[in-house]
């Protein structure tokens, strides 16, 4: 399971500043250019996420928080129904591909692969 660079602000910190310091500490990548994708909320935990495209150069050296990273193909890529999930499929979008989500049965399976609890149902359900 692959993921989007994700991280906190420090203190005095701007989004912009936030994202270039996380890519550089989680691949080693100097960010050229930022684009805000959109702001999301992430209620399950409490928080915000504030989402942008970055162009970055150098060379990929991992930090010890990440062990693989892998480059796909648009049409490849699968959203998940929540957090960053949403940012991607925007960015998608903005590409003129229609982004395809992991069905319920497949975000469950997922989930267990990150040893995460099931999703709670949405009231009304």
């Amino acid at each position: 399971m692959y993921a989007l660079i994700t991280g906190f602000m420090e203190a005095g910190e701007t989004p912009e500043g936030g994202i270039a310091r996380e890519v550089k500490e989680e691949t080693n990548l100097d960010v050229s250019a930022t684009k805000l994708v959109g702001v999301y909320d992430f209620q399950r935990m409490n928080q915000i996420i504030i989402a942008y495209h970055v162009a970055a150069d150098g060379d990929v050296k991992l930090s010890p928080e990440l062990v693989d990273y892998r480059l796909y193909d648009l049409p490849d890529l699968k959203c998940w129904p929540a957090g960053t999930g949403y940012a991607l499929a925007d960015w998608l979008r903005t590409r003129g591909h229609e982004p395809v989500f992991f069905t319920a049965a497949e975000n469950e399976d997922r989930r267990r692969g990150l040893q995460l609890p099931p999703e709670e149902p949405k009231r009304g359900s």
